[in-house]
Protein backbone atom coordinates (compact mmCIF):
# COMPACT_ATOMS: atom_id res chain seq x y z
CA UNK A 1 0.00 0.00 0.00
CA UNK A 2 1.01 3.50 -0.62
CA UNK A 3 1.04 6.49 1.32
CA UNK A 4 -1.94 7.74 -0.45
CA UNK A 5 -3.66 4.36 0.51
CA UNK A 6 -3.42 5.32 4.36
CA UNK A 7 -4.03 8.78 3.98
CA UNK A 8 -7.09 8.03 6.63
CA UNK A 9 -5.11 6.31 8.92
CA UNK A 10 -2.21 8.65 9.17
CA UNK A 11 -5.47 11.58 9.00
CA UNK A 12 -7.04 9.66 12.09
CA UNK A 13 -3.46 9.71 13.55
CA UNK A 14 -2.70 13.19 13.28
CA UNK A 15 -6.06 14.85 14.41
CA UNK A 16 -5.81 12.50 17.60
CA UNK A 17 -2.20 13.88 18.79
CA UNK A 18 -3.56 17.26 17.96
CA UNK A 19 -6.90 16.65 20.20
CA UNK A 20 -4.89 14.43 22.98
CA UNK A 21 -2.17 17.63 23.02
CA UNK A 22 -4.83 20.09 23.16
CA UNK A 23 -6.60 18.55 26.18
CA UNK A 24 -3.23 17.84 28.52
CA UNK A 25 -1.56 21.38 27.37
CA UNK A 26 -4.28 23.84 27.96
CA UNK A 27 -5.75 25.33 30.79
CA UNK A 28 -8.59 27.02 29.21
CA UNK A 29 -11.52 24.86 29.97
CA UNK A 30 -13.31 25.70 26.36
CA UNK A 31 -10.24 24.68 24.56
CA UNK A 32 -10.07 21.26 26.42
CA UNK A 33 -13.96 20.71 24.91
CA UNK A 34 -12.71 21.86 21.56
CA UNK A 35 -9.33 19.16 21.92
CA UNK A 36 -11.74 16.71 23.07
CA UNK A 37 -14.37 17.02 19.66
CA UNK A 38 -11.18 16.82 17.76
CA UNK A 39 -10.04 13.45 19.70
CA UNK A 40 -13.56 12.30 19.16
CA UNK A 41 -13.72 13.43 15.09
CA UNK A 42 -10.29 11.23 14.70
CA UNK A 43 -12.00 8.18 16.08
CA UNK A 44 -14.99 8.46 13.95
CA UNK A 45 -12.32 8.69 10.97
CA UNK A 46 -11.00 5.54 11.79
CA UNK A 47 -14.41 3.86 12.52
CA UNK A 48 -15.59 4.97 9.19
CA UNK A 49 -12.22 3.91 7.24
CA UNK A 50 -12.89 0.44 8.82
CA UNK A 51 -16.05 0.09 7.85
CA UNK A 52 -15.50 0.43 4.18
CA UNK A 53 -14.69 -2.60 1.74
CA UNK A 54 -12.57 -1.64 -1.77
CA UNK A 55 -14.98 -2.02 -4.14
CA UNK A 56 -17.92 -2.75 -1.84
CA UNK A 57 -21.44 -2.13 -2.77
CA UNK A 58 -24.14 -1.61 -0.49
CA UNK A 59 -25.76 -4.73 1.03
CA UNK A 60 -28.40 -5.62 -1.63
CA UNK A 61 -28.93 -8.81 -2.97
CA UNK A 62 -27.33 -8.96 -6.55
CA UNK A 63 -27.40 -11.91 -8.87
CA UNK A 64 -23.16 -13.03 -8.94
CA UNK A 65 -20.03 -12.45 -6.45
CA UNK A 66 -20.57 -9.52 -5.41
CA UNK A 67 -18.36 -7.79 -2.06
CA UNK A 68 -20.68 -6.05 0.43
CA UNK A 69 -19.74 -3.24 2.69
CA UNK A 70 -20.40 -3.52 6.06
CA UNK A 71 -23.31 -0.41 6.99
CA UNK A 72 -22.73 -1.21 10.81
CA UNK A 73 -19.96 1.16 12.01
CA UNK A 74 -21.50 3.78 10.08
CA UNK A 75 -24.32 3.25 11.68
CA UNK A 76 -22.40 3.64 14.85
CA UNK A 77 -20.58 6.88 14.25
CA UNK A 78 -24.30 8.13 13.73
CA UNK A 79 -25.14 7.40 17.53
CA UNK A 80 -21.52 8.70 18.34
CA UNK A 81 -22.08 12.01 16.75
CA UNK A 82 -25.29 12.70 18.52
CA UNK A 83 -23.64 11.63 21.88
CA UNK A 84 -20.90 13.36 21.07
CA UNK A 85 -23.35 16.72 20.26
CA UNK A 86 -25.01 16.20 23.53
CA UNK A 87 -21.86 15.83 25.38
CA UNK A 88 -20.60 18.82 24.13
CA UNK A 89 -23.33 21.20 24.97
CA UNK A 90 -23.11 19.42 28.56
CA UNK A 91 -19.84 20.60 28.94
CA UNK A 92 -20.40 23.70 27.98
CA UNK A 93 -23.21 24.21 29.78
CA UNK A 94 -20.65 23.29 33.11
CA UNK A 95 -18.34 25.79 31.67
CA UNK A 96 -20.73 28.42 31.45
CA UNK A 97 -21.47 27.77 34.97
CA UNK A 98 -17.91 27.33 36.03
CA UNK A 99 -17.68 30.80 34.69
CA UNK A 100 -20.52 32.62 36.31
CA UNK A 101 -19.22 30.86 39.86
CA UNK A 102 -15.90 31.78 39.36
CA UNK A 103 -15.34 34.15 37.32
CA UNK A 104 -12.79 32.86 34.72
CA UNK A 105 -12.36 29.29 32.51
CA UNK A 106 -8.93 29.26 33.52
CA UNK A 107 -7.91 25.81 35.84
CA UNK A 108 -5.05 27.69 36.80
CA UNK A 109 -7.21 30.53 38.79
CA UNK A 110 -10.07 28.61 39.53
CA UNK A 111 -7.30 26.81 41.44
CA UNK A 112 -6.09 29.47 43.39
CA UNK A 113 -9.33 30.79 44.58
CA UNK A 114 -10.90 26.80 45.27
CA UNK A 115 -8.18 24.61 46.29
CA UNK A 116 -10.39 21.88 46.31
CA UNK A 117 -11.99 22.18 42.92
Amino acid sequence: MNFLGLFNYWLFIVLMMIGFYVVISSTNLVRKIIGLNIFQTSVFILYISMGKIDHGTAPILMDGDVVYSNPLPHVLILTAIVVGVATTSLGLALVVRIKEAYGTVDETEIHIQDPEF
